[in-house]
């Protein structure tokens, strides 16, 4: 593998992991869960995210129902897309398996997000060393992350688009 390649890959794998922690990169992270919150359980979960996309400053990625798809793509680092599946596991943690694609080729990355819910607050944390933040409110605030995921898929068209750039090579 050439040394090109090997950075390129760490690229790719670098902006899985940037997304969701940009996002609320402004709001104030306890460290720990709140006091009396508990996981969510899979059917909320589930239906916080089937169908659904997530839309990210630099692109989105799509939980599609059927056989758990999930897809992606990414403007980042000059453009990547990921191709696999979402799951569900301990009480409150949802995750996505990609493959991610990029100009100097392609690496697998497990991504993974926990969820605790206490009153009408939903707080999510990127596992394994993120910080917890509210997530989502009800009734809805203007700054709850969950705004930015819509029913749908808004990912298939970009990327398909990204992915036609990247084989070409431009």
């Amino acid at each position: 593998m050439t040394m090109f390649r090997a950075i390129s890959l760490l690229c790719i794998v670098g902006i899985v992991g940037t997304f969701a922690q940009a996002s609320s990169a402004a709001q104030s992270k306890p460290s720990k869960p709140p006091a009396m919150s508990e996981p969510l359980s899979s059917q909320e979960l589930f239906n916080l995210y089937s169908n659904r996309s997530w839309i990210w400053k630099d692109g989105a990625g799509y939980f599609a129902n059927r056989q758990r798809e999930f897809i992606s793509w990414t403007a980042d680092g000059g453009g990547s897309y990921g191709v696999g599946r979402w799951f569900i596991t301990d009480p409150g943690k949802l995750c996505f398996r990609a493959v991610w694609h990029a100009k100097g080729g392609s690496a697998p990355a497990l991504t993974c997000f926990s969820h605790r819910k206490k009153g009408n607050a939903v707080f999510q944390k990127r596992e394994p060393d993120g910080d917890w933040y509210q997530f989502k409110t009800t009734p809805a605030r203007a700054d709850d992350e969950y705004r930015k995921i819509r029913p749908g898929d808004y990912v298939t068209t970009r990327m398909n688009r990204m992915k036609s750039k990247i084989s070409r090579g431009s």
